[in-house]
């Protein structure tokens, strides 16, 4: 497995990547994927990673702002997908660590994930890679009729708060 940079090219496999979680129901309340240009304007240029095996794109990794007000700079949030017939093989736990590697040497401090609670791999994966549950937003949101709750995990810079 490589990981490496995501760039414009890679849209492709990390919009169907990101469709395929959609599917499930259980990743994003989003109900199609944006376009590049939307994707691309609402994550940070740093901090994306995707995951290959045999030169195939097997999953992702990027950040989102939190806020535009500047005392929340260093707060993200993020997403990782991965191509559900590579689902439990360790690639989302080395994205995510990638990532969280990027952000400890580009002045973030906090990284945040909703996640519905009914994703417990995602859940799971999160706590492994140091973040913690910090609340449950009840009844967040609106799917196909349903209230739907999300669980918000943090994960604290090592050089947090110096």
């Amino acid at each position: 497995m490589t990981i490496r940079a995501l760039t414009s090219d890679d849209w492709p496999a990390v919009k169907r990547i990101f469709e395929a979680g959609i599917a499930t129901k259980q990743a994003t309340f989003e109900t199609q994927s944006p376009t590049w240009d939307g994707w691309n304007g609402s994550h940070l240029a740093g901090g994306r990673f995707v995951a290959e095996i045999d030169g195939e794109i097997v999953g992702w990794v990027a950040f989102s702002p939190t806020s535009d007000r500047c005392v929340y700079g260093g707060v993200v949030e993020n997403s990782v997908y991965i191509d559900p017939a590579h689902a439990g093989k360790g690639i989302g736990r080395t994205l995510l660590n990638a990532a969280i590697e990027w952000s400890e040497t580009n002045d973030i401090w906090t990284i945040q994930a909703g996640i519905f609670p009914e994703n417990e791999a995602s859940v799971r994966l999160h706590q492994s890679c140091g973040f913690r549950i910090v609340g449950n937003r009840e009844r967040l949101g609106k799917m196909d009729g349903s209230w739907r709750d999300v669980l918000l995990l943090e994960r604290r810079s090592k050089v947090a708060g110096k």
